[in-house]
């Protein structure tokens, strides 16, 4: 039996834990202000030297009071631990709905349109109901709470995607796929190359309109055509 919903469809949050956040900003921080005193220590030296590289540049750090290079570098790990609290998945599972919540953009997920949720190495993914993808993101939690969590709530649940064997390596003009496919994933991998992770996520989307489920290896491209969801032997149905 699943759990009951609580009053008013409050939702399960799976998030990293507080310790866990914390932690990051206090080694950010602690390695900023080490790697200030350290450019500080730098500096003092390479000013002494009668001929050094970077003498003009060092003179202005130099010119820094000694204990303003830690503080400004433990700032700056600060805005570190900032941007990765920014990049944490958050995941809050309502009775008739997902919302997944990363680097500020939130993506809703009805109940019914949900077929699987499963993990591909440290991205979580879930599956639609004719086999396509409706999600694919980085995750740092522990997945044996999402997976218990997921199932508890009534979704199924795999320790592995189904369709990992059936992804192939995407190259110019790949057999199989129709020119507009071949076109906009010769125009991702570009954005790949480039660090553009918006236009790959748009493109992301156009293909899965034509039927093309994408994934990302080491910035290489891998893709397959939808099928039906099966059951396999390392999926947990829901209650």
């Amino acid at each position: 039996m699943s759990k009951p919903f609580e009053e008013h469809d409050r939702p399960a949050v799976l998030r990293e834990p507080v310790w866990s956040t914390a932690a990051v900003y206090v080694v950010a921080a602690s390695l900023g202000a080490g790697a200030g005193w350290l450019l500080g220590l730098l500096a003092e030296w390479l000013v002494s030297l009668p001929y050094a590289p970077m003498k003009g540049p060092a003179r202005l750090v130099d010119m820094i009071p000694g204990a303003v290079l830690p503080v400004l570098g433990a700032l700056a790990g600060l805005v570190v631990g900032l941007i990765a609290q920014y990049e944490q998945l958050v995941i809050r599972l309502y009775e008739d709905h997902v919302v997944l919540t990363r680097k500020g953009h939130e993506q809703r997920l009805s109940r019914d349109e949900i077929a699987l949720v499963c993990r591909d190495g440290g991205r979580l993914v879930v599956l639609g109901v004719g086999g396509g993808e409706l999600a694919r993101v980085e995750c740092g939690l522990n997945f044996g709470r999402v997976a218990e969590t997921v199932t508890e709530h009534g979704y199924r649940w795999a320790d592995a995607d189904p369709y990992k064997d059936d992804f192939r390596l995407w190259v110019p003009d790949l057999p199989g796929l129709s020119q507009g496919a071949n076109a906009l994933l010769k125009a991702r991998q570009t954005s790949l190359k480039d660090g553009n992770e918006d236009d790959a996520q748009v493109l992301r989307e156009e293909l899965a309109g034509l039927g093309i489920v994408v994934k990302d290896e080491k910035r290489r491209q891998y893709v397959r055509t939808p099928g039906q969801v099966p059951l396999r032997k390392n999926e947990r149905p829901g209650p």
